[in-house]
């Protein structure tokens, strides 16, 4: 058997989701370069143009998914590398709508090979704890955002330098996460090591159970990224420098991932849903409320609510219907990048024509949807274990 080096495969795949994430960090910035007072777009033209990141995404992953199977974790890895290289050095050549609209496209196409590659990876990798460490790795979502987000404002606020080295320093995480890739031998993914058939894995994708988790993974993406990737629109008029919020938030959202394993042990995936859906709901209510300071205290809140929806929704999946495979997780990842890219422009014609706190308040409705959905899971879970439970 070849020999798999698992902490180097797991901070590869840490530091290629931080340039997933910085991507989202820095396009927020961009909202004011490209904007009403730089290039002159409006904020729903920005919502198209920047949309890609979502839907290209969403392709990348429903595509890659079936054939990280097909073609080995490492390829789609390595498709990840080009995409985000060549959507790097476009956005760098972005003047209009049209042009940030393909370079956005790119590096949607990238970050979506990102997690079509990877959350089966450390799921395979770590087939015993797979909601802790799928936690874990998307502890550098937020990570990366943080990251993106600071570099942001000391580049152009602190600084006074130009949108194009902020940009530029997306290539350092980039070039790190290929050199530790490059010459290393990659796990089959879980499916295929369990047996399961292409026929089954495209059949379990039909249960209602799986269905039902596709549903509530649109609204707890859009919830999440429909929020926070437009933070400099929404919280212009409320603080004075909306990225470090977007900074503070995700910096919430980093350690709560760190420290999931303890809370996954208590809860449950269905019980921290739940509860995330109820903090984020206040959060969005509270945010439509705050001015100054008390921002941070209404963003806490928020934070701490979306902290555990993306990868406990995966890592639901992952522990509950494992025959839906790297598929099945590429379904639910595309899924909720698809909503967000329905999301922003609606957000920027809600902005456009009344206020942030109307965009705000429409928002809250998804979390509201949310908590019954989740008070529902949670009762059919009970049943679940009860069923399995006389079963064995």
């Amino acid at each position: 058997m070849e020999h798999i080096n698992k902490n180097r495969l797991f901070l590869a795949s840490c530091l290629a989701l931080i340039t997933t994430a910085m991507t989202f960090a820095i396009r927020a910035r961009l909202e004011t370069v490209f904007g009403p007072e730089g290039v002159g777009l409006t904020l729903e033209q920005l919502g198209y143009a920047f949309a890609p990141a979502f839907f290209g995404f969403t392709i990348a992953m429903i595509i890659g998914g079936p054939l990280v199977d097909l073609l080995g974790i490492k390829k789609i890895t390595w498709m990840a590398f080009v995409t985000h290289a060549v959507g790097i050095v476009l956005t760098l050549m972005a003047d209009s709508m049209t042009s940030l609209f393909v370079a956005t496209l790119c590096i949607g196409i990238g970050n979506g090979m990102v997690e079509a590659a990877l959350n089966p990876m450390v799921a395979s990798l770590y087939s015993t704890e797979k909601t802790k460490m799928l936690n874990r790795f998307h502890v550098w979502f937020p990570g990366g955002i943080v990251i993106g987000a600071v570099l942001g404002w000391l580049i152009m606020d602190v600084m006074g330098l130009s949108w194009q080295v902020m940009v530029a320093t997306l290539f350092v995480p980039l070039i790190i996460y290929g050199v530790l890739f490059f010459g290393q031998n990659m796990p089959i993914t879980e499916r295929v090591q369990l047996g399961i058939s292409n026929k089954k894995m495209f059949l379990s994708v039909f249960k209602p159970l799986f269905l039902f988790m596709v549903f509530c993974m649109l609204l707890t993406a859009a919830s999440e990224l429909g929020t926070t990737q437009r933070i400099e629109s929404l919280l212009k008029e409320s603080v004075a420098a909306p990225l470090l919020v977007l900074a503070f938030i995700n910096g919430i959202m980093a350690l709560g991932r760190l420290f999931a394993g303890k809370v996954v042990h208590r809860l449950k995936p269905s019980g921290m849903l739940l509860y995330s859906a109820i903090l984020t709901f206040i959060g969005l209510w509270l945010l439509t409320l705050a001015s100054g300071g008390m921002v941070f205290a209404a963003a806490a809140v928020f934070a701490v609510g979306v902290t555990f929806f993306w990868p406990t929704m995966l890592g639901f999946v992952a522990e509950y219907l494992p025959e839906t495979g790297a598929l099945g997780l590429s379904i639910m990842g595309g899924a909720g990048m698809f909503s967000v890219s329905i999301v922003l422009p609606i957000m920027g014609n809600l902005m456009d024509t009344g206020s942030a706190g109307e965009a705000l308040r429409t928002m809250s409705i998804l979390p509201a949807i949310l908590i019954a959905a989740f008070v529902g899971l949670n009762i059919y879970m009970k049943k679940y274990k009860t069923v399995t439970t006389q079963h064995v």
